[in-house]
Formats: C-alpha cells, structure tokens, sequence
C-alpha cells in the first residue's frame, strides 16, 4: 500500500488538524449495545437494501436511454448523464462490501470486474481521435450482434484495460473521452442519432446492452444477499465472528489501499489526469464521498439504535471507539474538502490549495485505516491491508 513520507503525513495531518473541526456529530454510544449477531445482520440488511436501490437506479437509466433512442437530443442525453450519477452514487456506498470474497467478488462467480472494471481502453470499445474506426462498436465482422454474452466474453480479454461492461463503460459511451483538462467528455447527442450517424444504431445497441448487463449482474448480487433464502447472506450470518472479520476486512482495504493509494495516491504522485476514477464524467469526487458513506454506515450505523460496529466495539473498547469514530469523522471532511473536479485538485505545486486538501485526505484515511486495524486487534481479528491479503 502506498504510504506518504514521515514529514507529509505530519505535516498533511498538521494541517487537516488545525485547519478543521469535524463538523459530523459523534457517535452516541448505546447503554444496551446490540450483540454482534445484530451487528451481522443489519450489515446484511444493508447490502441487501444497497444492492435493491442500486438496481432500480439502473432501471431509471434504461429507461433514460430508451428515450435517448427514440429521441438523440442533447436534453435526453443530459438525462441519461443524470441518471448514471445517481446510481452511480448509490453503488459507489456498496464498494465497502468488497475485499473478501463475496458475492461481488468471489473469484469463482463474483461480478465485478463486469460491474466496475477500471481504467479501460477506451478504444477497446468505440472511436477515439487517430482511430475512427476502433473499438467493438466499428467492427461488425468480428462483432455483428452486441448481445449481452457477446459483451460478456469480451471483457478483459486481452488485457485487463479491455472492458467492454460496467459503470465506466457506459460512463464512457454517455460522455465520450474525457479530452479537456478542466471538465468531463463532450459527446454529443448526435452520436446516437442515426440520421446523422452512421455508426449511432450500433453505439446504443451498445450502450442498452451495457445497461441491461449492469442491471442483470447487481440483481445477483442482491439476490445473494436477500433474506429468507440459501444463499450467501444465510452463511454470512450463520458464523458472526467470522462474519466481523469480513465487515472489517472490506472497511479496511477499501479504505487504506483502494482509497489512500489506488485512486488518491497515484493520482497525487503522478498529476496524471488519466489517473482518475470516473473520468469521463468528473465525478470521481461522488465516488470518494459515497465510498466513505459506505464505511461509516457499517461502522456507524444507520439507525439511531446503532447498529454498527462501533456499538459492538464499544462494549469493551470505548477508548478506541472514541477514537475510530472521530477517524471517520476527520476523513469524512477531508474528503469533502477536495476541490471538484477531482482532476484539477492533484495538479500545481505542492502548496497549492487542492494539493494540500488531497495530501490532508490521504492522511486522514491512513489514520482511518489505521483505526479500523487497532479495532481490528481488540475484537479478535488481524485484518489484511490489501486485496488477498
């Protein structure tokens, strides 16, 4: 996991430190904590609830693209932009249910890398300038038919950066190639109309296929964590220790090596505008947010009884629960401190303000990584930093 110098994370805490009040409200720790079965269970609960909400985001965003279809005007592209957002936003708080091997990313039938593949090959998939006949939708000899298992089996292949499906695919296909240095892509409406077009019925065969894969791939994994049935939610919750360390494992990697390094790190150390997450769009701050909502709903809570692990912890620890949750807290606002776009934040000198703001979040999700680790010790488990760890 990429770690900041000694001097940078004094200085970038010094500065997040002095500079800020957590303006979130703490923790009101319960006198009569729930037991961690409780705990396990409104995890599940959420999952289920996240996965559910997230699916019918995407059935806005067909919809939204059927009314592209019938109507290519920029006014129903700019809706379809819309409605990725949104559900864009919602999964981005499911990510904290990754990183061990669950129904999202089992290695043997997990969906991700057909939900959230990233960077990708833009060229893999339509026209880029110096190549306007590249890309699966310009190749109707290898490709006549965009069917969803036609998609299916062309993504990765070849490459990892070869996706063909997922949210930045069709981010990808909504926007165009993010070519500006100060905002998202550009593509206009007219690529889908096939009175101007040549190439627009393929591109939103494409582009409905892509959304119906995306559809069909969450609605397995709500399926896995739905109650009531043999699935993976019933093993989940029939072994609550086990179930904890899970929980913490996916709070921790997304925090410290997906956050912190994959998607903040390499960005700040390189000031490569490529080296962001939902670039097509410029939305990648959405992405930081919703991912930090995710961890502190788990760790947190999402009802007033607490139903999060920071109750459970705090039966026995409440020094260290004190402590995590005004982690949360100092991440939480460094986050939203970032100046949008995202792209523009990571370039300058290093004292200039977004610098300072994304080195201040860097160091804020270390130590919340960090937390969650020290957390991790006290209730029995020594948790990975990284993906199979």
């Amino acid at each position: 996991m990429w770690r900041p110098s000694f001097l940078l994370q004094l200085w970038a805490l010094s500065t997040l430190w002095t500079c800020m009040e957590p303006t979130m409200e703490p923790m009101l720790l319960s006198t009569t904590s729930p037991g961690l079965g409780s705990i396990v269970r409104s995890y599940s609960e959420n999952a289920h609830r996240l996965y559910r909400e997230c699916g019918s985001s995407v059935e806005v965003l067909a919809a939204a693209v059927a009314t592209l279809g019938k109507e290519p005007t920029e006014a129903n592209l700019t809706r379809a932009r819309e409605a990725w957002v949104r559900g864009r936003a919602i999964y981005g708080r499911t990510e904290v249910f990754r990183f061990y091997d669950g129904p999202i990313d089992n290695p043997v039938d997990g969906v991700e890398t057909l939900v959230n593949a990233w960077p990708i090959d833009e060229s893999y998939i339509d026209a880029v300038p110096g190549f306007p006949k590249s890309g699966i939708i310009h190749d109707s000899v290898r490709y006549p038919i965009l069917s969803e298992v036609v998609l299916t089996l062309a993504n990765e292949r070849g490459g990892e950066a070869n996706v063909s499906l997922g949210w930045h695919a069709i981010e990808f296909l909504l926007w165009g190639q993010d070519l500006r240095t100060d905002g998202p892509g550009e593509r206009p409406a007219t690529d889908f109309d096939s009175s101007k077009e040549a190439s627009a019925p393929r591109r939103l065969e494409y582009l409905k296929t892509a959304v119906a894969a995306l559809r069909k791939h969450l609605a397995i994994v709500e399926l896995a964590w739905a109650p009531g049935k043999s699935n993976y939610r019933r093993e989940f919750e029939a072994d609550p220790k086990l179930a904890l360390r899970r929980i913490l494992t996916g709070a921790i990697i997304l925090t410290g090596f997906e956050m912190a390094g994959e998607r903040l790190a390499v960005a700040y150390e390189t000031r490569d505008q490529e080296q962001e997450h939902s670039c097509f769009s410029d939305t990648t701050w959405l992405d930081f947010q919703s991912n930090q909502r995710g961890v502190v709903d788990i760790l947190r809570g999402t009802d007033p009884e607490s139903n999060g692990v920071l109750a459970y912890l705090a039966r026995t620890h409440p020094e260290a629960t004190w402590d995590l949750d005004r982690k949360l807290g100092w991440a939480t606002e460094a986050l939203e401190r970032i100046p949008r776009p995202f792209d523009q934040s990571f370039l300058g000198e290093d004292k200039a303000p977004g610098r300072v703001a994304v080195a201040a979040a860097l160091s804020a999700l270390e130590a919340q990584a960090e937390a969650i680790a020290v957390a991790g010790v006290l209730l029995g488990h020594r948790l990975p930093m990284r993906p199979g760890g």
